[in-house]
């Protein structure tokens, strides 16, 4: 993206200190380092920064319209709504494919959105190692709205927490040892004392929820939501709460945002930076150039369910068509300048909506593959995850939260 820049991280590229940086995760963090961690991060241009934040709040204004939840209110699976639903979702994650425009200049296209968190930990952390073991300029950030290392850690927690004693706030997760993104609940626990629990574990007493904690019952103020619901169904997870109970806690985020900001919200979305998408129900016909849509499940995660060979023979042959979208595919495009070729990237740019929507950090995944993803990238190297720096004051300055 910036080549002087591109260069100097390249030559100076160390194979062996690349190997004590990926060691030193790891071994901090009980060999929880799953997926994973690219030899490069991404060095944004102040045009392309600057698009990706465009692109950004261009998809928040689709979200703060007045009639939002009533157009998403079907999103929601049967037996699936939890009570005491909040009145937007607390994090948002919008994930963008860099791509060429019809005039050959670099330009984010939207992939997907979760009303779900990232790894917000993880991320903050990431950077910091970064910067210990290669040369990132000073003047690089991968933080938005004036925040740095210290003051995004800080606003944070507090979101988090709020004014409840960290030992009162559960990360609820589904077998969180065993998660791959684990080394994110440990980095939570230490960074803000939030200790993570296994869904099948809560204690349900009346209107309260518990954790146990050595041989004593901690009562649930507040519980940082990062269980997949299609993984509890997949798994027929069994709670002692009822989703649709009224409980004594505060959500953060609420799970019914999984649901509402999701697939199901990319065909509301119109923008230059938005594919066309539909919902399969409300085709009368098909595009006349069907190989280049992919057909996706509305709920799914992790890329399952679907189908990139596009057929007016499989699309008719779907019963349950308003379980169903149909996106136009897009290329992404060479970027990154690694030894070998060029990487392909998607950035995932960060939101936590407290008071505002603030877009706050970013998550970069690299591909050389058909697709990102493990699958696409066996035996590769400058692949997998990692962060997006862009010139902190003044380029790709800050778009404001209405526009």
């Amino acid at each position: 993206m910036i080549p002087e820049i591109r260069d100097k991280f390249n030559a100076a590229f160390d194979q062996k200190r690349y190997e004590a940086f990926i060691q030193d995760i790891d071994r901090s963090y009980k060999n929880s380092l799953e997926f994973r961690v690219s030899e490069t991060p991404l060095f944004l241009s102040g045009e392309l920064t600057r698009q990706l934040i465009e692109a950004s709040y261009e998809v928040m204004a689709v979200l703060r319209q007045s009639d939002y939840k009533e157009k998403a209110q079907h999103a929601i699976p049967p037996g699936m709504a939890v009570a005491n639903e909040d009145d937007h979702t607390t994090f948002l994650q919008i994930d963008f494919a860099i791509c060429r425009d019809e005039n050959g200049e670099f330009i984010p296209q939207l992939i997907e959105l979760q009303g779900f968190p990232s790894l917000y930990c993880y991320q903050h952390y990431l950077q910091g190692k970064i910067r210990q073991y290669f040369p990132i300029p000073e003047d690089f950030t991968p933080f938005f709205s004036g925040l740095d290392s210290e003051s995004y850690k800080t606003f944070f927690g507090k979101v988090l927490l709020g004014d409840s004693d960290p030992k009162n706030v559960a990360l609820l997760e589904f077998q969180p040892e065993k998660q791959k993104t684990r080394i994110d609940f440990y980095l939570c626990e230490e960074y803000f004392g939030i200790r993570p629990v296994c869904v099948t574990k809560v204690i349900h007493r009346g209107r309260k929820l518990f954790y146990r904690h050595e041989g004593r019952e901690i009562p649930i103020e507040r519980v940082y939501h990062r269980f997949i619901f299609d993984e509890l169904l997949r798994m027929n997870v069994q709670t002692s709460f009822r989703w649709d109970e009224d409980l004594d806690l505060k959500w953060v985020g609420h799970p019914n945002w999984f649901f509402k900001i999701s697939k199901y919200t990319l065909p509301l979305i119109h923008s230059r930076y938005c594919p066309p998408c539909y919902y399969l129900q409300d085709l009368t016909e098909y595009p006349s150039d069907l190989e280049n849509y992919v057909l996706k499940p509305l709920f799914s995660f992790a890329g399952l369910g679907v189908e990139i060979e596009v057929t007016r023979q499989l699309l008719d042959s779907i019963k349950d068509r308003d379980n169903y979208i149909l996106q136009r595919k897009i290329e992404y495009a060479p970027l990154i300048k690694t030894p070998d070729e060029y990487a392909k990237a998607e950035v995932r740019m960060m939101f936590v909506w407290d008071e505002e929507p603030r877009l706050v950090n970013n998550l970069l995944r690299q591909s050389k593959g058909k697709m990102m993803g493990v699958d696409f990238n066996k035996n590769k190297t400058w692949v997998g995850s990692s962060v997006a720096y862009h010139r902190g004051g003044g380029q790709g300055a800050e778009i404001p939260a209405g526009g």
